[in-house]
Order: structure tokens, then sequence, then C-alpha cells
């Protein structure tokens, strides 16, 4: 008989079912039955800690969001550390990108809300890690921190995502250095 899981480890269970249910079946199909069968639990458990599909759906991203935070490269140099952030990006991230944006069209209709409320940089941890990039650049000089507004910072990562949503394919290394030599850079010297 398999052990009992508990608190942590029975959550994490719960949130991984429910995003493997979310990628193979994406939100139209999305029950919180099938992730009760995916997860091998009984929906008592489930709907203690979420009341319905949409706050189990949003619980899912916040947690594969949280648990699939890259480092923040430090090379000496911000081309190459934002180079370095959008190759791993590219590289391990294109089915996540698809998922949150083209899987979860319904839920942003049904919810109104948008991809970018789930990415919320506060909730994942994501704005601090990338803050830190920028602030090294600007103790080094690189860049001038008047010119680095929200917008700019997050335009290479942008301009990324529209990219792998143009093809729903890992995006050419050529393509990337044009984004960050040729659009971004420019902006923030």
């Amino acid at each position: 008989m398999p052990e009992r899981r508990r608190g942590a480890a029975l959550e994490k269970a719960l949130l991984d079912a429910a995003w493997e249910e979310l990628t193979a079946s994406g939100y139209a199909g999305f029950t919180m039955d099938a992730v009760v069968r995916r997860a091998g639990t009984s929906p008592p458990v489930l709907y203690r800690r979420w009341s319905d599909r949409d706050e189990l759906v949003r619980a899912a991203i916040v947690h594969v969001l949280r648990e699939h935070l890259l480092d923040v490269p430090d090379t000496g140099s911000l081309r190459e550390d934002v180079l370095t952030l959008m190759r791993e990006i590219n590289a391990t991230r294109v089915q996540l990108v698809t998922v949150m944006s083209v899987h979860l069209a319904g839920y942003y209709q049904r919810t109104g809300t948008s991809p970018g409320d789930l990415r919320d940089p506060l909730a994942t941890g994501r704005k601090e890690s990338v803050d830190v990039l920028f602030e090294r650049a600007v103790a080094r000089g690189e860049i001038d921190p008047g010119r680095l507004t929200d917008r700019i910072r997050s335009l290479p990562f942008d301009l990324l995502r529209h990219e792998v949503l143009t093809t729903f394919a890992p995006v050419p290394d050529h393509v990337l250095e044009e984004i960050v030599d040729t659009v971004f850079l420019p902006l923030v010297r």
C-alpha cells in the first residue's frame, strides 16, 4: 500500500496533477474529476483546498512558475546576462509559454484575467530575480538607470514570448541576439 501523502507533499502532487491535466486537455477539457484521477486521490481532498476549477487552475500555474524559476546569470555583462537568460527560457520554457497563452484562452475569457495576471512577478518571485540582473548592470555603469522603465526591462522577454507564440517552437539564436543587440540594448544605453 502506498504511503499516504500529507501537507506540502500532497499539495504538490495535486498541483502537479492539475498542471499535467491542463497541458494534456487545455482549459476546455480541464475538470476537477480528471485531476482527482490523475493525482490518485478523492474529491474531498481536492475540494478542501480549491473550491472550483478556476481557483485550481490559478494555483497550478503559480505553482509551476514558482517551481521553475531560473537562476539569474552573472556573466559580467548585461548583454550576456540577458542572452543567457533568454537562451535558458528558449531551451526550457516553450511548452510553458504555449500552455499559458494558448491552452488557457478560455480561462482568461471566463475569469476576466490575462496571461500577465497569471505571470504576476510578485506572486512568482520573478521580479526580484530579474531586478538583480539590471541592478548589477547599473552598478557596472553599463546602462542608464533613468531609461530602465518596467516596459523596457521586460521587452527582451516579451519579444521572446512573441516569437515563441508565432511559431510554437524555440527561437533561433540569431533572433535572440538581434532582439538584444538591435532592440533592447540601444534603449538602455
